[in-house]
């Protein structure tokens, strides 16, 4: 291993790489790009870390991050580490109720939020928190209540650390850190009910890091990573994790909206993500194909052909190619390949692992083809992210990568996937009732996904809550369907219907602005997307689509009718987690008139 423990890491590795860029950051107050070495990192570290003990934080006390990625964040994670302490990281679009239930439920001393409607949604629970006891705000601006010290800025911490005398203190805490020490607690955001504690201890953090240092060794202190998914995402914060562990530069990309833009302006080398953001890649790359001559556009058919034969039937296994194919490749990527990934502005990249839904086996194999590094994978909360993902050859496609090293997985009843190794948390905080369910008896994690595994190479099936049987005794995997109707670039989301009914439908939300443009050519009149989302003739156009779609499906899988919505599923109108999962409840509820009608 690289590092014993994350409580010395940062200032091991300040001695070794010094005045290098550690972290790259933004500003709340402008989009300009600014850098901590790992001297300056570690130097930070240190003084958080003495401003806690000022504060009188113990190990084992809990500390929560209510906010947006910030450069503080990983600060603060690594002064808790050295402090033996607990960090809870909270989503920064988290309701003030939701806050309230983590906050109560892990008994956290502070909260460090990260601008004002953070600050002010802390405000609204604080009172009902008796054990809160500091609000820290990381932008210096945020305008903070006189509430005598209980609010404060992060530079007064590090103004605390300046004149702190605790260095022996600190050097004792950092000396007695223990790999079984509880690290953090990520709370699930569950698509019913309250959110459960995933404990996670440092043992676990550590070997997850260092399983996949060896699994992508070439990932290492020239790569420069960009931050795509909150913190808050165990995938994202372990992907961070690793990118620190190995010495890369990491990009901390404050606004989710601004991801694109972030891309272009990092030209980063590595960069987690969820399936979503390669579909929209691959939509807009469809849609500029549309516009192409039939000269250009067999161009384009030859060069990804060739990519596919060279990537896929050739690198992937390790294969040797002929020099006639290595031109073949050459070309292609000179001609069309290296043009498409400097638009996107991931021309440099070597590490795109993508995980947290089913991608595509299409998009996967079209991005595959283009020679863009994409390391599908699969993992949960619960097992510290992954469980499995594609080595850089020999993966399967179809498959959800092959299973981390140090982890056990078995099939066990309906085809649930189970786990059990070192990166299986310790179990849901205050819920002994959840952990009961949660495990087998010989102590197996049950995921709650089917699958099925090949060798090592694991597949995975569907949500086991997700499936449904008609009326009819037939059972239907939604995700499925669902994936495979939104590789349309006319369909941005759909939600699968069916469970105890004759049938299958559909509610669908379709990309509005092309939907516009069908409407214009097609002739069909409408004067507001409510009247296009209305209009039969649309319904009957999108429909045969997704006919067409499914015409290799088994019959009972197949959508009848649907629904077309204006406005999509978000995650402010509770029909998406946090982590963008359907909240399908919800959505029933919703649109259950709407649901109704097509079963009339």
């Amino acid at each position: 291993m690289l590092t014993s423990h994350f409580a010395k890491m940062i200032g091991e590795y300040a001695a070794k790489y010094g005045d290098r860029n550690a972290i790259r950051y933004q500003r709340v107050s402008s989009d300009e790009w600014h850098s901590y070495s790992w001297n300056q990192f570690s130097e930070l570290v240190d003084l958080i870390a003495k401003a806690f003990i000022q504060l009188g934080i113990k190990p084992g006390d809990k500390v929560g991050q209510y906010s947006q990625n910030m450069a503080e964040n990983l600060i603060v994670d690594f002064a808790l580490y050295s402090n033996r302490a607990v960090m809870v990281p909270i989503y920064a679009t988290s309701s003030p109720q939701q806050l309230e239930y983590i906050v109560k439920d892990s008994g956290m001393k502070i909260l460090f939020v990260g601008e004002q409607e953070q600050y002010d949604n802390a405000l609204q629970v604080v009172s009902n928190c008796p054990e809160l006891l500091h609000i820290v705000a990381i932008d210096a601006g945020v305008n903070v209540v006189d509430d005598h010290g209980r609010s404060l800025h992060f530079s007064d911490l590090v103004k605390s650390g300046q004149s702190s005398t605790k260095d022996d203190v600190l050097a004792k805490r950092r000396d007695e850190a223990s790999l079984k020490d509880t690290a953090a607690i990520f709370y699930t955001s569950g698509t019913t009910g309250n959110p459960k504690g995933v404990v996670l201890i440092h043992e676990g953090m550590l070997h997850q890091v260092e399983m996949h240092h060896q699994r992508y060794p070439s990932l290492g202190v020239n790569d420069v990573a960009l931050n795509f998914l909150p913190f808050t995402h165990v995938f994202e914060r372990m992907c961070t994790y690793l990118y620190l562990y190995v010495g890369a530069e990491t990009a901390v990309n404050l606004r989710p909206q601004k991801i694109q833009q972030a891309v272009k302006e990092i030209r980063p080398t590595a960069m987690c993500s969820v399936p979503r953001f390669w579909e929209k890649v691959y939509i807009g790359i469809k849609e500029k194909l549309d516009s192409y001559s039939p000269v250009m556009l067999g161009v384009v058919t030859w060069a990804i052909a060739t990519g596919r034969k060279y990537n896929i039937d050739y690198r992937r296994q390790e294969r040797k190619p002929s020099w006639l194919l290595k031109l073949r490749y050459n070309i292609a990527d000179k001609l069309i390949f290296s043009k498409v990934k400097r638009i996107v502005g991931i021309e440099r990249g070597t590490f795109f692992p993508t995980a947290g839904a089913a991608l595509a086996d299409n998009v996967n194999e079209f991005f595959q083809s283009l020679g863009i590094p994409i390391l599908y994978g699969y993992g949960l909360t619960e097992t510290y992210a992954t469980v499995s993902s594609y080595p850089y050859t020999h993966w399967t496609m179809g498959s959800i990568g092959r299973v981390i090293e140090g982890l056990d997985v078995r099939i066990g009843e309906d085809n649930e996937i189970l786990v059990k190794g070192v990166t299986v948390m310790q179990g849901y905080y205050n819920r002994p009732d959840a952990n009961a369910d949660a495990f087998t008896e010989d102590g197996y994690f049950r995921t709650g996904d089917a699958g099925f595994m090949r060798g090592r190479d694991l597949f995975l099936t569907d949500r086991i809550k997700d499936l449904f049987k008609t009326s009819n005794g037939k059972y239907i995997a939604p995700q499925q369907i669902e994936t495979l109707l939104t590789s349309d670039p006319l369909i941005e989301q759909v939600a699968v219907i069916g469970d105890k009914r004759n049938y299958v439908t559909a509610i669908v939300a379709p990309n509005m602005e092309m939907l516009r443009k069908e409407a214009v050519e097609n002739g069909w009149a409408f004067q507001s997307d409510d009247d296009l989302v209305a209009h039969p003739a649309v319904n009957k156009f999108i429909l045969a689509r997704i006919e067409k779609m499914q015409e290799h499906m088994a019959h009972f899988e197949v959508i009848k009718k649907i629904t077309l919505i204006k406005k999509g599923f978000s995650i402010e109108t509770g029909e998406l987690t946090n982590t963008l999962k359907l909240r399908r409840a919800i959505i029933q509820q919703k649109y259950a008139a709407a649901i109704d009608a097509m079963y009339q």
